[in-house]
């Protein structure tokens, strides 16, 4: 396998396993991670998944290319409505992801990390999208997602230069949420974790969905949205749970329903 998912304590762990080829995606890989995806989308014991690579170098360099003789025309005819590694732009997994990055993040690496929720990164960790300087283009979530996440010229600098760009830059753009040093990466990325596993596993999906489904709405249609997540949340035992345990000043006993 190439791709491993180890599920605990109700916090999903996902590790791209290819440290030889810098966790680079080939088809195979891209296959399991959407098994993967399609797998947390069907439970309801994972409040949180966290995403990264094996080894110290790479998050994931991208997609594989050694061997592959397919055009670039080629590449992008094959379907891929989830985007790169399928979580790129998915927006039917309602739990939160956060993406560990503790190398190179770049090409497809790095549209990953742009579907994700949450980006931790190693202060060693390099971005980018360098798909220009080998006659490609970043096809598979960077020309739609990073315009959308960043202003306009910031956008336009990563994808046009095809340089790397560090963690702390990153983070100064609005990507990265935390930037740790190799040994704290881990830590950093339990922090958030535990954070996450604190609040309701459905006010959670509730978040989520709601968020995935009204991003292209005006503020007023999107609040008045109800989606099914939302729904169940409001009428959960957990809602009633949460408000009694503030009360009553301990900490709630979440059921996830």
């Amino acid at each position: 396998m190439s791709v491993r998912l180890d599920i605990a304590d109700r916090v999903a762990r996902i590790v791209i396993d290819r440290p030889d080829r810098l966790n680079a995606i080939d088809a195979a890989a891209e296959a399991e991670l959407e098994a993967i995806w399609q797998e947390l989308e069907r439970r309801t014991d994972v409040s949180c998944a966290v995403l990264t690579g094996a080894g110290e170098k790479a998050f994931c360099a991208g997609a594989d290319m050694k061997g592959d003789g397919a055009s670039g025309l080629d590449y992008w005819a094959q379907a891929r409505p989830n985007g790169f590694g399928g979580i790129a732009f998915r927006r039917t997994l309602d739990i939160p992801l956060i993406a560990r990055v503790n190398g190179y993040a770049l090409g497809g690496g790095f549209e990953m990390v742009l579907g994700c929720d949450i980006v931790v990164a190693s202060d060693k960790a390099q971005f980018g999208l360098p798909e220009g300087r080998v006659g490609r283009m970043p096809l598979d979530g960077g020309m739609v997602l990073l315009q959308r996440k960043i202003p306009h010229n910031l956008a336009m600098g990563v994808m046009l230069s095809g340089r790397r760009f560090s963690a702390a830059e990153m983070a100064a753009y609005g990507i990265v949420n935390e930037v740790a040093a190799p040994d704290q990466l881990d830590a950093a990325v339990e922090r958030w974790v535990r954070d996450i596993v604190a609040c309701a596993p459905l006010s959670l999906r509730a978040i989520k969905q709601t968020v995935n489904r009204t991003g292209h709405l005006a503020p007023a249609e999107a609040q008045a949205l109800r989606t099914p997540a939302l729904v169940a949340a409001l009428q959960s035992e957990d809602a009633k749970e949460g408000v009694l345990a503030f009360n009553e000043k301990r900490a709630p006993v979440w059921k996830g329903r």
